[in-house]
């Protein structure tokens, strides 16, 4: 079973613009993103898909791959799925190109579930212990069923506590926005038209669920660490020094 990774990194963004090439510790993020996520040695190819000349120099420059790709995909999964047409891979992996310390530890879960191969599409979930989080319409939430399916996806506090019991926590997590389809099953997604509910809640998972694609939801520890604003660099650069010393 041949296992790709495609990185989707844009050069526009409204919170962050060219992010990508903000620089961590002295590197641009996307270096730090993709020479993880290679050095995990679980894929066969691992690539940078992006609309930008000056990301691909950067990937390139450091010894990684990248692709230029259309610059009007309405969604990182649109960009991934361009790239996953050109290449001879059974699994395709997106890891967010913000996400500079995805750890092992997630890859190898992620890729885990096509163990079972009922498995179509998968994603990642990791514990939600605050009341703050369960509110946050920042932090998307996930329910599941029995099997470990996803049921629903939403910003809201799901699911609804009626009679206070507090235990609406154990059975909710929270979402961490990582990635992995049988290739077929992702060009079928990308080919299907928004629906209403991913439309209102802005969340492109629930594409899937409303068009029959079950997603897959493994536990993990990592609990991601995406940087969508200045602040968020500056809280990763403090992160680092943390560790350093």
């Amino acid at each position: 079973m041949r296992i790709a990774a495609i990185i989707p990194a844009r050069i526009g963004s409204s919170r962050f613009p060219a992010k990508a090439l903000a620089l961590l510790d002295d590197k641009p993020i996307i270096n730090h993103v993709w020479q993880r996520v290679q050095a995990s040695g679980i894929f066969s190819d691992v690539i940078v898909a992006t609309d930008s000349q000056l990301i691909i120099d950067a990937v390139t420059e450091a010894g990684g791959k990248a692709r230029m790709t259309a610059i009007d995909h309405p969604s990182g999964s649109d960009r991934v799925a361009e790239v996953a047409r050109t290449l001879a891979a059974d699994i395709i992996v997106n890891v967010q190109g913000d996400e500079p310390f995805i750890s092992d530890s997630a890859l190898q879960t992620i890729v885990s579930a096509f163990t079972d191969s009922t498995v179509q599409m998968a994603s990642l979930m990791c514990e939600l212990s605050q009341e703050q989080d369960w509110q946050d319409p920042n932090v998307v939430k996930v329910i599941t069923d029995l099997e470990g399916n996803a049921l629903y996806f939403s910003r809201a506090a799901i699911p609804f506590d009626r009679d206070h019991s507090a235990s609406a926590l154990r059975h909710v997590h929270r979402h961490i926005g990582i990635y992995a389809w049988h290739k077929e099953t992702l060009l079928r997604f990308v080919s299907l038209p928004p629906s209403p509910l991913e439309n209102i809640e802005k969340l492109e998972q629930l594409r899937a669920l409303e068009n029959g694609i079950p997603i897959r939801m493994l536990k993990t520890d990592f609990e991601g660490f995406g940087i969508d604003t200045p602040a968020d660099l500056q809280r990763a650069q403090e992160y680092i020094k943390k560790e350093q010393s």
